[in-house]
């Protein structure tokens, strides 16, 4: 605002000597000759006056001019700084989120190390129930499945597998005994008849009916199973020499599943199922 007055000021003044030059000059001429150096002084003065007032308005030009530029700059160093204000906001919202995820995240390990603490006799608990099972159970798989309960055993003793890649393994042995209950499984082995070890094929069904079959299907046989956890291998009649087949091709998925005869063992007794 004060510039601004200025330069009011100033061009009042240039039009106040302009007028006054132009006063001076029609007053010159009325005069005398005898007058006339002393007026062209006063318009030489009146000129002096006006160039003056010219060089004093450039300036005030270029003052606002400069006074226009540094508004603008402080308008952008404004806006600059309003949105820095916000960032630095946003970071520190983050910052504090941070902060609590690491709180957390030490209290979830604490928590960590406590389970791991529990855990471990859990797990040995686990293997061990898993072996006697297996001992007691129906004699399918044998060599495979003991060797699993071993590979177990021996894991536990292992410090290059975490705890929860060990409770994994356990769970997934434990999910494979229970997977046996639901299916229906035909696989070849040695089985000592009467002295003698031959080729046989055994017939698994879930864990109610395990039966063998000579290769040359002369001898059957199944697995009765007492409830004491103990059994035997008894012969069967050739009337089941069909029903089994039959149950081995579909077994191997050589045939579509059907209706198939076989007998169940449970408690020392044997029954039929189909």
């Amino acid at each position: 605002m004060k510039l601004s007055k200025l330069a009011q000021a100033s061009l009042l003044l240039s039009i106040s000597t302009t007028s006054l030059v132009f006063s001076s000059l029609s007053f010159a001429e009325q005069l005398p000759e005898t007058n006339s150096d002393q007026l062209t002084h006063v318009v030489d003065a009146g000129q002096q006056i006006n160039q003056s007032a010219a060089k004093s308005q450039q300036k005030i030009n270029r003052f606002t001019d400069q006074v226009q530029t540094k508004l603008q700059q402080f308008h952008v160093v404004t806006k600059e700084v309003d949105g820095l204000s916000v960032y630095n906001q946003q970071m520190q919202t983050q910052l504090d989120s941070q902060l609590t995820e690491l709180a957390q995240l030490a209290r979830s390990m604490e928590e960590v190390s406590v389970i791991e603490r529990q855990i471990s006799p859990l797990m040995a608990r686990m293997i061990s129930t898993l072996d006697s099972f297996v001992d007691l159970d129906v004699p399918f798989l044998p060599s495979e499945r003991t060797k699993r309960v071993e590979d177990l055993k021996t894991m536990m003793n292992r410090a290059d597998i975490s705890v929860s890649e060990k409770f994994r393994r356990v769970l997934e042995a434990y999910q494979i005994e229970v997977d046996y209950g639901r299916t229906i499984e035909a696989y070849s082995g040695i089985l000592p008849i009467d002295g003698k070890q031959m080729d046989v094929d055994f017939l698994r069904i879930g864990r109610v009916s395990l039966v063998y079959q000579t290769r040359d299907g002369s001898r059957l046989g199944e697995w009765q199973q007492s409830s004491k956890g103990t059994g035997q291998w008894q012969p069967l009649s050739q009337d089941y020499r069909l029903g089994i087949n039959k149950a081995l091709r579909i077994a191997r998925k050589q045939l579509a599943p059907d209706l198939i005869m076989v007998p169940v063992s449970f408690n020392e007794t044997s029954t039929q199922a189909e």
